[in-house]
């Protein structure tokens, strides 16, 4: 994984975002996430792409027994260590495509919004399906591929600036995607909706829970939500090991 996190002036842009300052509340899509979450009490829970531990702060708060946060980022396991800790969460420094994978370790593995990151998608999915127990979850929000698809990652917007659509274009040619993110150049990894779900079938994962996320009743009334709604951003998916 390239890491631009560790860069310092897109990092302290990163530490400006609502889910930076505000934590899982800030966190637009966490109303669904939220639900999607299997039991965790007394459970084992890796988290792939940790950040600032907000998700290993819940496993704990859910009552897990063991927790390990990895990211390739040292200035975001800083912070995890110093904005979640927790007796029961280690967190690690790791790219996740360098990670072991244990075989038979963990009860469910998490992943927020770092797999499209990743070009090799079904390399991580076989090694969460081996690191998994047997009727074990794998629950992941990733970048929705109609938002992934084009460079830039941008609306059309009219001469007053105003968004007019959201093009959609190369949707089906995956790899590579440069775009702008925080002020900063960002190279991220288009999926196809069939990638994405082939993937999980073929490795032998059994699809559960499907959302994509949208704002909630609450964040309407935010300036500019509204645009939101015309846009899918992030594809959650819960599926379990048999």
């Amino acid at each position: 994984m390239k890491n631009e996190y560790d860069n310092k002036e897109f990092f302290e842009q990163y530490a400006q975002m609502s889910r930076s300052r505000e934590g899982l509340a800030g966190a637009g899509e966490w109303h669904q996430l939220k639900k999607m979450f299997p039991p965790l009490e007394g459970k084992k829970v890796l988290d792939l792409g940790c950040g600032y531990g907000w998700h290993c702060a819940y496993a704990a708060e859910q009552g897990a027994s063991e927790i390990l946060g990895i990211d390739v980022s040292e200035r975001m396991i800083a912070e995890a260590n110093k904005r979640s800790p927790d007796a029961r969460i280690c967190y690690r420094v790791s790219d996740l495509e360098q990670y072991e994978y244990p075989e038979e370790t963990w009860d469910c593995v998490i992943s927020n919004l770092a797999l499209h990151y990743i070009e090799d998608l079904d390399r991580i999915y076989r090694n969460v399906h081996r690191t998994l127990k047997k009727g074990g979850t794998f629950l992941f929000n990733i970048e929705h591929p109609v938002y992934t698809a084009r460079e830039g990652q941008d609306w059309i917007f009219d001469e007053n600036g105003s968004p007019l659509y959201w093009p959609v274009d190369d949707y089906f040619y995956p790899g590579k995607r440069h775009t702008r993110f925080l002020g900063c150049d960002v190279e991220k990894y288009h999926h196809t909706l069939t990638e994405i779900m082939n993937g999980l079938i073929r490795t032998g994962f059994r699809i559960e829970w499907v959302e994509e996320a949208r704002p909630s009743e609450e964040m309407m009334g935010i300036p500019g939500m509204k645009d939101e709604m015309r846009r899918p951003m992030m594809l959650m998916i819960r599926a379990g090991k048999e």
